[in-house]
């Protein structure tokens, strides 16, 4: 019995060691944080449903990272980037992350908000193009704008940052990424810079994040990123992974268009968690699920899902190009947890409606959740 303890705590520790491999610098074992050995044991139990999760979902390629508090608990990479070059995923692989982009959006115009250049509560239709906005999005109608009132009811970039504009603004939550991608010009108007530049001064350069970048019709990727960026895939309709096409032009708006890695989303959530990007206050305005006018609690806050499961508080975002990327981005704060997902399929996704949140029905966040109770 003593030789078998010695064997377990033996894997036990070289577990942690390979997954502290994860940080910019692994501490001896014998000064491992508290909490190391039970953090990497469901780390490892998590990334072996994953995989299988994975492969049912027919993902080729899947990235995680896993935070706890400040430190990157595991960093790995599954399946191929490039299936026909056989190209592993790896932490530094660069993905699309689509609408995960939504919460470093919420960070600009927070930080901007801090240094008193702009007003979150000012109307939309004070800044120079909205009306046009207006107009067109009334004429396209569909699921996004047919009950879309920006000529009759004033919006604030406040109600637009918290998904509250369709219908009478601020009654409800109905997720329209169209007028949330629009959240850049004012922050651009406001300070005379491009949506890109404002990004990669406030989130890129303070959160040390070298290998992201913006990406829009008139900023082409960086080489080296674009070198090693995964690319994209689905199912067809028999159920045969194939190359897609790669993602549509965009422009420099606050819904997308930014490239990045596990690694590098996880040195953003430790920069927000040290207070480097924004201070306590915008933080918990951020984080803080938003209220209708009627008093009713939205699952939404400035750029973030915030909804509660079995008593404890999600905070979370997904990202979405259809047949090519999907992402998820989940913080648990009361147990200083976050996952990361970025993979080169739509395989993460998991049907939902537009005015609802339901995190907990992703098979990823319930396994995550389940492996480090």
């Amino acid at each position: 019995m003593l030789r078998y303890g010695r064997r377990r705590r033996a894997r036990s520790l070289a577990v942690v060691a390979v997954a502290f491999l994860g940080c910019r610098s692994a501490p001896p074992l014998g000064e491992l944080p508290p909490g190391a050995v039970e953090d990497s044991v469901a780390a490892t139990r998590f990334v072996a449903r994953a995989d299988s999760l994975r492969q049912a979902a027919r993902i080729p390629g899947l990235a995680i990272a896993i935070v706890r508090d400040t430190t990157i608990v595991l960093a790995r990479g599954l399946g191929y980037a490039d299936v026909e070059r056989r190209i592993a995923v790896t932490p530094e692989t660069p993905f699309d992350i689509a609408s995960v982009t939504k919460p470093i959006a919420a960070v600009v115009a927070l930080r901007l908000a801090e240094r008193g250049r702009l007003d979150l509560d000012r109307r939309m239709s004070s800044y120079a193009g909205f009306d046009a906005f207006c107009r067109d999005a009334r004429a396209r109608g569909g699921i996004f704008f047919r009950d879309f009132l920006c000529d009759t009811h004033p919006i604030t970039l406040r109600q637009v940052m918290s998904m509250s504009v369709n219908g009478v603004p601020g009654m409800r939550f109905w997720y329209n990424p169209i007028s949330y991608s629009w959240a850049s010009r004012p922050m651009m108007q406001v300070t005379d810079s491009s949506f890109s530049d404002l990004v990669t001064a406030h989130v890129f350069h303070p959160a040390d994040m070298t290998r992201s970048a913006r990406i829009h019709r008139a900023l082409p990727l960086r080489a080296d990123l674009g070198a090693d960026l995964a690319k994209p895939y689905h199912a067809d309709s028999t159920g045969t992974v194939v190359p897609s096409a790669p993602p549509g032009p965009q422009g420099d708006g606050a819904g997308g268009g930014v490239i990045s890695t596990v690694r590098d989303l996880a040195r953003f959530d430790i920069a927000l968690t040290r207070g480097r990007l924004l201070n306590a206050a915008s933080r918990a305005a951020m984080w803080t699920a938003g209220r209708s006018h009627s008093g009713e609690l939205l699952p939404y806050g400035i750029g973030w899902f915030v909804e509660e499961h079995e008593g404890e508080q999600l905070l979370w975002h997904t990202g979405l190009w259809e047949e090519k990327y999907s992402a998820l981005y989940l913080k648990v704060p009361a147990r200083k947890l976050t996952l990361i997902l970025l993979a080169n399929s739509d395989g993460l996704r998991w049907e939902k409606r537009l005015d609802e949140g339901g995190a907990v029905r992703s098979p990823f966040a319930r396994a995550f959740l389940d492996s480090f109770r």
